[in-house]
């Protein structure tokens, strides 16, 4: 199986690129966040591979980091999810908007991509839910570390926080109007800004003041 190819770009077609490694030209399905990423033809480039090896063909599908990779891999375990609606999907919708917008339940998000319907988004919704709220919150939770004082011990973390929580919060808000990745994104760093968990009536109410701000 092949896990990295590295060479140099020969070229890049709307979904796919050819990378020359060593004389030998390697097609490379691709996002198009990927893709848009690549530096000029001609010029040297690195990819993550996933191998896909079928009774009718090998494809070989590239990411420029690990991060989206992983999605890649998350979407396409989704009964209905291909490898190539896994690319549409992180094509209209990078890693960290990918996570916001499942763990929020914000399936008019996921339909943005090409070929993905209502049916298949909820089903994405439903089956990552768990994972997505997790990578979420524990990657808002490492930001939000990085621009703040150490959190007093015993304390508790947006990562720490009760998933349960943040979803009735996120429902709360939702019936008031305002969009599901929206409030999941403000009731994150309400969790985050604070220094335990907070009762629900709180945790609203902070989330709109936060809002209106």
């Amino acid at each position: 199986m092949i896990g990295k190819l590295s060479g140099h770009i020969d070229s890049v077609g709307q979904d796919s690129m050819i990378l020359d490694v060593g004389g030998v030209g390697y097609l490379v399905f691709a996002s198009a966040r990927t893709l848009d990423r690549l530096p000029p033809s001609g010029s040297p480039a690195s990819l993550l591979i996933d191998t896909h090896v079928r009774e009718d063909h090998i494809h070989l599908y590239g990411f420029s980091e690990a991060e989206e990779q992983n999605w890649f891999r998350h979407l396409s375990s989704v009964q209905g999810v291909g490898a190539r609606m896994a690319l549409a999907i992180l094509s209209v919708l990078p890693p960290a908007d990918l996570a916001q917008a499942i763990a929020a339940q914000d399936r008019a998000a996921l339909t943005r991509a090409n070929g993905v319907g209502p049916k298949i988004a909820g089903r994405i919704a439903s089956e990552l839910k768990d994972k997505a709220v997790h990578v979420a919150l524990a990657a808002g939770n490492a930001a939000a570390t990085r621009s703040a004082p150490p959190v007093p011990p015993g304390s508790a973390s947006a990562a720490g926080a009760a998933p349960a929580l943040a979803e009735d919060a996120v429902s709360a808000l939702v019936n008031l109007g305002y969009g599901r990745s929206e409030a999941f994104s403000v009731v994150s760093k309400v969790l985050r800004a604070g220094e335990s968990e907070p009762p629900l009536e709180s945790l609203i109410r902070d989330s709109l003041r936060e809002l209106a701000s």
